[in-house]
């Protein structure tokens, strides 16, 4: 086999679900063993969290006719995009459709989050760090 089809098969297999595989031409025979176990040097640091969920915060909502941004995935919400920096929002601040406004970090990949709608912020329902679950609230919006 040519060296330039055994890069390929090796990029195939990292690539797929595989966790071993082996190839066999006449002679000769090629095995590939992918360790897919992720050892951590220190354990990361387990927080229990609870999620609260504002039903005052859910039925003013309905009332005013606001509209929120919900969390795509499962992480760690920051405000943003460093300790040093400003807030991405702040409650009063008009957004635009596709202004970020926080991150959620999932495994170790930072998501921006971006705002859906034009409008004023009127609430921010997590706080910087806090753990947020698929489809939670982060922020209450005021359409203009």
């Amino acid at each position: 086999m040519e060296m330039e089809n055994i890069i390929k098969l090796i990029q195939t297999v990292s690539d797929s679900a595989l966790t071993s595989f082996r190839y066999v031409e006449g002679d000769s025979s090629l095995t590939l063993e992918i360790n897919r176990n992720v050892v951590y040097s220190e354990a990361p640091e387990i927080k229990t969290s609870h999620v609260y969920v504002d039903t005052n915060m859910v039925k003013e909502n309905a009332k005013t006719n606001n509209l929120t941004i919900t969390s795509p995935m499962v992480g760690t919400f920051y405000c943003a995009k460093s300790e040093d920096s400003e807030p991405f929002i702040s409650v009063g601040d008009t957004v635009k459709k596709g202004q970020v406004i926080g991150i959620v970090e999932a495994m170790k990949l930072m998501n921006e989050i971006e705002s859906e709608y034009d409008g004023v912020v009127e609430a921010i329902l997590v706080k910087n760090k806090d753990m947020v679950e698929y489809g939670q609230t982060l922020v209450s919006i005021r359409p203009l």
